[in-house]
């Protein structure tokens, strides 16, 4: 899943020819990350899964921010 994330950001990066983040690359680390913390957990590591589990936090507020930016009315529709 990681792997896929960076694939996807690197697509996307040569064909706008600018450095971006597509909304996939962030459910792909989601996966990912979600993954990883089971992993952590069965492996009863506290650091590992305090690690991922941050780490799941801020790709979920990412996510969050998407959507709600997807929601809140453009500029061009308010004026």
């Amino acid at each position: 899943m990681f792997s896929m994330r960076f694939v996807v950001q690197w697509l996307a990066t040569e064909k706008a020819r600018a450095s971006i983040i597509p909304e996939t690359f962030w459910y792909f680390s989601v996966l990912g990350g979600a993954l990883l913390l089971a992993y952590a957990i069965y492996r009863m590591d506290p650091v590992f899964i305090v690690g991922q589990a941050a780490g799941l936090v801020i790709y979920a507020r990412n996510i969050y921010f998407i959507w709600l930016g997807k929601r809140a009315p453009s500029q061009a529709e308010i004026a």
